[in-house]
């Protein structure tokens, strides 16, 4: 481990504003749907950094073009440094990005882009290491320029009379650095999305990455197991979409690494607010009282990998001794195969491209993850995964297990017979209003 003062990193970044972010995939995206990959590349690398960063022990300094320090910190985290670029062309802002962190103390510093979506964090720690050996580290990009350059002392010719967006760009810096006398270490090379050509390659990177969203409402002493168990795949991004809570439901989401984002009250809205902020391709929805299994981001890959797979869920396992408990999984299995599909409590997962399609959840009081599902059911096969999430009886416990399930019966029978849903959960609810989706209990209609 290193020192953070002796190392920094910088990520050039730009604020996602639709029309002036990635205008060059504007012809294939459309302007809000460049800005959209864009601000999603830029979650994804930051992410990677900070593992790098956990890692090595670098600090971490975001400069950016557009928006302000305050908005950037609202969209990509208030725990890093932010700083506007400085003037003039690219090669002028890197060297004076450079020159002021080298003038401040640290004594290897390494810029990259936000472009380069395959980008991992043994590649950055890798950077670090080779300026303790060489003068200068770069990491070249497939269309000739690069994603990453290091420095451990300023060197203001490397980036002087170069044409910027060109494919002479890492070939003219090679030059400039053997003119100077300055050792070079070379990186893998990677793949930077600049042209219209490159999103294919953007969404691949996206799509392999996964999204685990947990809506919440007053859930503090539930949310801790359920976040540990999430917390098993280091490189998932947790996402804790809160609808007010009064308790410590958000300081644990943080204590966890969480990111929280704050919504209206509501199990839809939630889930919907938490895709939206979210940078990956794949999308996991778990309720606060479930426990993922080891392993899950494995199965959901792999059960997303299923020929025609629109939507995938885990099984349900349901904690506790109660004979009644089984008797409702076996139920559940045989409703999730043979005839409804999967519920919410079995965690739903689905790729962003069949979330967009299905424009997402729709705002209902009650069953939004049947309609979801059932929806979704148009576009392609549902499947359950070869493994069980583990989720919490106290439904069960609280209302019967015969009353219990007659209740859920009779709510689904509503739903086929056309019942407004609003008029179905004041009924479930046994109150006047919906109770908030964002503090559910079990909710499996078996």
């Amino acid at each position: 481990m290193t020192s953070a003062a002796a190392e920094r990193l910088i990520a050039f970044a730009r604020w996602p504003e639709p029309g002036r972010a990635k205008t060059r995939l504007i012809p294939a995206l459309g302007p809000s749907g460049a800005a959209a990959l864009q601000r999603r590349m830029t979650q994804l690398v930051l992410a990677t950094v900070d593992r790098a960063a956990t890692a090595r022990g670098f600090d971490v300094e975001v400069c950016f073009e557009g928006g302000d320090a305050e908005r950037m910190g609202a969209l990509f985290g208030p725990e890093r440094m932010y700083h506007p670029q400085s003037e003039g062309d690219l090669g002028l802002r890197l060297a004076r990005a450079f020159d002021i962190s080298l003038a401040a103390g640290a004594s290897r510093v390494v810029i990259i882009g936000t472009d380069c979506p395959a980008l991992d964090a043994s590649v950055l720690v890798r950077a670090f290491e080779q300026l303790e050996r060489h003068d200068v580290v770069l990491g070249p990009a497939e269309d000739g320029g690069y994603y990453l350059v290091g420095l451990r002392a300023p060197a203001p010719a490397l980036f002087a009379d170069i044409p910027w967006s060109s494919p002479a760009v890492l070939r003219l810096t090679l030059v400039a650095a053997a003119e100077h006398g300055l050792t070079v270490a070379r990186l893998p090379t990677r793949r930077d999305v600049d042209r219209p050509a490159d999103v294919e390659h953007a969404d691949v990177v996206l799509a392999s990455s996964l999204a685990v969203i947990v809506p919440t409402l007053n859930e503090g002493p539930r949310l801790r197991a359920t976040l540990e168990a999430i917390r098993g795949a280091s490189a998932v991004e947790l996402i804790v979409v809160d609808g007010g809570s009064r308790d410590d439901t958000c300081a644990v989401a943080e204590a966890y690494g969480a990111r929280v984002v704050h919504s209206a009250p509501g199990r839809a809205q939630q889930m919907n607010a938490g895709a939206d902020a979210a940078y990956s391709g794949t999308l996991l929805f778990c309720h606060a009282d479930t426990h993922l299994p080891p392993g899950y981001e494995e199965h959901v890959q792999a059960t997303l990998a299923r020929p025609r797979t629109a939507l995938g869920a885990f099984d349900l396992a349901l904690r506790g001794p109660e004979p009644g408990l089984r008797r409702i999984e076996r139920a559940v299995r045989r409703r999730s195969r043979r005839w409804l599909g999967p519920y919410g409590d079995q965690c739903l997962f689905l790729r962003r491209s069949v979330f967009n399609a299905l424009r997402g959840l729709r705002a209902l009081p009650i069953l939004e993850d049947l309609d979801l599902v059932q929806r979704a059911r148009r576009l392609g096969r549902i499947e359950i995964a070869a493994a069980s999430a583990s989720s919490s009886a106290r439904y069960w416990r609280r209302h019967g297990f015969i009353r219990g399930t007659l209740r859920n019966q009779a709510v689904l029978l509503g739903w086929y017979l056309g019942i407004a849903p609003a008029t179905l959960a004041r009924w479930r609810a046994g109150r006047q209003a919906a109770q908030p989706a964002g503090e559910p209990e079990a909710d499996s209609v078996c």
